[in-house]
């Protein structure tokens, strides 16, 4: 745990007591702080209780006397509307922070030159934060990763000489954070998210481009026109990343050769199938760029990049049967991650659907020819079934077990030389499951249930 310390002494309020909520209460009570922390959920509030934590309605506390309001990410700060804790901290003239900024305030305090990693994007976070913490640890250095993917910053150990902070950033926590000044700032990618938080596409990546403004060090993918447009304003030190660019100052990726600036070929990520796809060749070629910086040599960022697992649910490979590749991709809740698991496979047994997502799977037609046979679930199978009708070959099957047992028939009796049975969703799970972590570990058993 990090001890919050720069509260000691004083007062603060904070709302939402989830995972990371709760640890930012115990941090700053470790250092010092009095802390007055709510929550609208009972058994949220009864977990702090337990801990120690002072629990108050802070509608009808007495706000002259805190020194800053603790929001959680998840709660809205600017949109569609301020919570009624932004109101009344506004009002009381007392700043507004989340639990990242603790853990920067804490590192200019005790260790302001300890490396500190910061990863954010639209999509392949996630991959890339776990990406960059295996090299590192691979290269025997002390590591630690956390933030949105998964360990509350402020439960990780304290920053120290020597130590690695690796840490994932959404754009709610960017926005709670205004001293962000992380040794290595990444931005993989701007598309359109989360506007009922940001409001506007250009409040969301500006709030993108504030990691990366405060980095001593900033590693952009410049794929998409947001974040080319962030790389050319620039002006610190900066390495630019082109996969679908290739006329980049920077490293780029061609056919999963991952190459530097005067074109020498660093990695091969081509045949590592955690890392199949464009979408992940970028992921890697940013983590080369950080690890480098970093001063990890190229052989073991090679050795690292072969060894990756990847994360659970996110192209998985779950297993084989004979020829059949199963792939657990059930993070991808809408099309747009959903495409990435597309482009990386042929001869597709596409298992999807769930409580469907505005804009269902139209984006997705150009990828079509790439499915064998789509096999639909949930909510959502008859709008997806109007959308393949005449397109692709499609069955209802109604739940994942059905379809999970029907895809792997079909895929076992198909002449290709790698059928892929891909549970790709493209939806939410919470008409059938969860999550999509529930939905991902039961066809997970499913699969080794068949494989045995």
């Amino acid at each position: 745990m990090t001890p919050a310390t720069t509260f000691a002494g004083r007062t603060v309020a904070l709302f939402g007591l989830g995972g990371s909520g709760l640890a930012t209460a115990v941090s700053l009570q470790a250092g010092g702080a009095r802390v007055v922390a709510w929550d609208d959920s009972p058994e949220s509030r009864a977990r702090a209780r337990e801990r120690g934590i002072g629990v108050a309605d802070l509608r009808s506390a007495d706000w002259s006397g805190f020194s800053a309001l603790i929001l959680a990410p998840g709660v809205p700060l600017t949109h569609p509307a301020p919570h009624w804790t932004v109101d009344l901290a506004k009002a009381a003239g007392i700043e507004i922070v989340g639990d990242v900024e603790l853990f920067c305030r804490e590192r200019a305090k005790i260790a302001p030159n300890s490396p500190f990693v910061a990863i954010t994007g639209t999509n392949g976070k996630s991959t890339t934060t776990a990406l960059i913490a295996h090299i590192l640890s691979d290269a025997g250095l002390d590591v630690q990763m956390g933030g949105n993917i998964g360990t509350a910053i402020l439960s990780l150990e304290p920053p120290a000489p020597g130590r690695y902070h690796v840490i994932e950033l959404s754009s709610f926590q960017i926005d709670l954070t205004p001293s962000l000044n992380p040794s290595v700032g990444v931005l993989l990618n701007i598309t359109p998210d989360h506007l009922d938080r940001h409001g506007t596409m250009e409040n969301y990546a500006a709030i993108k481009e504030r990691l990366i403004r405060g980095s001593a060090l900033a590693v952009v993918g410049v794929d998409d026109e947001p974040s080319r447009a962030i790389a050319d304003r620039h002006r610190g030190p900066l390495v630019r990343i082109g996969v679908a660019q290739q006329d980049v100052d920077g490293l780029t990726v061609r056919d999963g050769i991952v190459a530097g600036r005067s074109g020498e070929a660093i990695a091969d990520v081509s045949g590592i199938g955690s890392l199949r796809g464009a979408h992940n060749w970028q992921n890697a070629a940013v983590a080369i760029a950080v690890a480098q910086a970093l001063a990890v040599t190229d052989g073991q960022i090679a050795s690292a990049l072969v060894s990756f697992p990847g994360l659970p649910h996110r192209m998985e490979e779950v297993g084989r049967r004979g020829r059949v590749l199963f792939v657990n991709d059930s993070k991808a809740t809408n099309a747009d991650s959903t495409e990435k698991a597309l482009t990386a496979f042929r001869d597709i047994h596409w298992i999807l659907g769930g409580k469907p997502k505005e804009g269902g799977i139209d984006l997705l037609a150009p990828l079509f020819d790439r499915v064998a046979h789509a096999y639909l679930i949930g909510a959502a199978s008859d709008a997806f079934a109007a959308t393949l009708e005449g397109r692709v070959p499609y069955t209802r099957c109604g739940t994942l077990d059905v379809a999970t047992k029907q895809t792997a028939e079909a895929a076992a009796r198909s002449e290709a030389p790698e059928p892929v049975v891909l549970l790709s969703p493209a939806c939410a799970s919470y008409d059938q499951f969860k999550s999509f972590e529930d939905r991902g570990d039961q066809f997970r058993a499913l699969v080794r249930g068949l494989i045995g």
